[in-house]
């Protein structure tokens, strides 16, 4: 009788290592991680950007335009919003090296001609595409690897101004996710998390299945004036996981790979 206790004890406490141990393969495989900082848009003016990881360079052209709700102001010939680059930067970055001419940012200069919710649109646009009397063409910027955080460098004149983020996922729902308050003085590092129910994977392959980001957004406050202010844009990065799992066969799940495939038919 006791035999058989015993027996049945170190069966159970068997199959429960067995079971820790299988669970723990099979988190550990799911849990694992190769989070890299990427610089996006170091908002230096230039219109090509490469980002490098895992033996892969992808390259892509934009630049960045502007909209604005109905109050913006017309003064003359002058229609605001108004964007530009200057030679400005966050000292807590780059130092206070002003020779540097290739260190730039880039400035957002508002006037609405009545207080309320205002906003101003700052979006990537396909190069060239601003013509006069036509809308630009956006481009959504698309984010290597599974988004945890973004962050960029702003800089406030302590108006009461919000900012926001937005980005588009694979079924073509776009998200926003707030950035906070401008209404501090100087440059200011902002940081975001990206909620776990935004999707960036699929059931199937290929399982990837990264966002885009759309378009950062302004608001006005009520009760501040909005005759003129200005912000400055610096370094969007995005903190990323770039890990994908290694299967026999894993470069049909690939996209261009496929299309190289299926091109010779």
């Amino acid at each position: 009788m006791k035999q058989g206790c015993f027996r049945a004890v170190r069966l159970i406490v068997f199959l429960f290592l067995t079971l820790f141990l299988m669970t723990g393969m099979v988190f550990g495989t799911g849990n694992t991680h190769d989070f890299q900082s990427i610089v996006l848009e170091p908002f230096h003016g230039d219109t090509v950007k490469e980002w490098s990881f895992h033996g892969r360079t992808f390259r892509h052209e934009f630049e960045w335009g502007l909209d604005a709700s109905r109050f913006a102001s017309r003064i003359n010939d002058q229609q605001f919003p108004k964007l530009t680059y200057v030679e400005a930067w966050p000292m807590q970055l780059f130092g206070t090296n002003r020779n540097n001419l290739d260190l730039r940012s880039l400035g957002i200069w508002g006037r609405f001609d009545r207080r309320g919710y205002n906003w101003i649109d700052v979006f990537p646009i396909v190069p060239g595409s601003a013509q006069p009397g036509e809308p630009p063409r956006p481009f959504e910027i698309p984010i290597p690897g599974r988004i945890r955080y973004l962050d960029m460098w702003v800089w406030g004149s302590n108006h009461h101004l919000t900012l926001e983020a937005y980005f588009r996922d694979h079924n073509g729902i776009i998200h926003m996710i707030p950035m906070g308050s401008l209404a501090y003085i100087g440059w200011q590092n902002l940081r975001i998390r990206i909620p776990n129910h935004i999707p960036q994977s699929r059931r199937v392959l290929p399982r990837h299945a990264g966002l885009y980001f759309v378009k950062f957004r302004i608001w006005t406050m009520p009760t501040e004036r909005v005759n003129n202010f200005f912000v400055y844009f610096n370094q969007m990065k995005v903190l990323t996981d770039v890990f994908e799992m290694m299967f026999d066969g894993n470069d049909l799940a690939d996209p261009e790979r496929v299309r190289e495939l299926w091109a010779q038919n």
